[in-house]
């Protein structure tokens, strides 16, 4: 039995409680937005990764499908908070999401404003995203037949829970053929993202980026990540990226909440630059892993501690 606890519309309430009603809106039309955000534990406390940006990005998302969340900025990081508190040790990623629920009439259909907003924050274990090897030696990946729809197609700035399903069809497509992660092509078949994780790539001691126009996630690890490339003298260039770029890149690496800084070592069979995390992959993932564990204070205001 799983003894940890889950917030659920203002109360904690016990992990096998932690129910919704099988004609919940959401379930059935994807009519959610969520975040995820990693929790590390430092010789302070357990540290809470960006926790009032996340959950500003969770409020805009709301509001980018006129979903009206209850609850305030202050008191949702305060519930992220008591969640962690209750949590195990092994709790090392929060998943906070809100999503309309089970109609009053008990009725199914599409229009969901006559339903309630239940919010729900969990924490749970993560652990290395694509595996402790692939954050070592560097990921294998493939270019997916999905492509990601256009900004015309998707509310692509906000982390819309059926706007996944993209995501977990390429992720499937992957899996099958072998590989740790799919690459997405945006509508102009330009690189856009993987499934969950924002993209960089390293060309001519130069660090390259798609842009937000390329149908990407505003992702809040990349941020960071952009933060500290700059800081340490790097030049970051957003801009459209090809596939074929790609392939003859020096380095090329995947950032995101689960993924943190995953190296990138073959692309379509591609073996990318050395075939392993080249020097300013393993320069950025280095100092990203300090910074995160509360070691560089530099950063320390990143943290959340609980």
């Amino acid at each position: 039995m799983n003894k940890s606890k889950i917030w659920m519309d203002g109360k904690l309430v016990n992990f096998d409680d932690a129910n919704v009603h099988v004609l919940t809106h959401g379930l059935h039309y994807g009519s959610g937005v969520f975040e995820g955000i990693r929790v590390y534990n430092n010789e302070n406390g357990r540290g809470i990764f960006r926790l009032r940006e996340h959950m500003q990005r969770f409020l805009n998302s709301a509001k980018c499908i006129s979903m009206p969340v209850p609850y305030s900025l202050e008191q949702l990081c305060e519930a992220c908070r008591e969640v962690v508190r209750a949590a195990g040790p092994e709790g090392d990623y929060l998943r906070p999401i809100s999503f309309w629920g089970l109609s009053p009439t008990g009725n199914i259909g599409v229009n969901p404003l006559k339903c309630p907003v239940n919010t729900v924050i969990a924490c749970t274990h993560m652990g290395a995203y694509m595996g402790a090897e692939q954050l070592e030696r560097g990921a294998n990946i493939i270019t997916s037949s999905w492509e990601k729809p256009s900004n015309r197609a998707a509310l692509l700035n906000a982390k819309v829970s059926g706007n996944y399903i993209n995501s977990v069809v390429a992720r499937i497509e992957a899996v099958k053929r072998g590989a740790d992660e799919a690459l997405m092509l945006n509508s102009e078949g330009n690189v856009a993202e993987g499934t969950g994780e924002n993209l960089f790539m390293v060309k001519t001691g130069r660090i390259f980026t798609p842009p937000m126009t390329a149908g990407i996630l505003e992702g809040i690890t990349r941020d960071c990540i952009m933060a500290i490339a700059r800081d340490k003298g790097f030049e970051v260039i957003e801009r459209d990226i090809t596939r074929s770029e790609l392939y003859v890149a020096d380095e090329v690496f995947m950032t995101g909440t689960a993924a943190e800084v995953t190296p990138v070592r073959t692309i379509d069979d591609h073996v990318i630059g050395e075939g392993r995390a080249g020097p300013k992959t393993r320069s950025i993932q280095q100092t990203f892993a300090a910074a995160v564990k509360g070691d560089l204070p530099k950063y320390e205001h990143w943290l959340d501690v609980v």
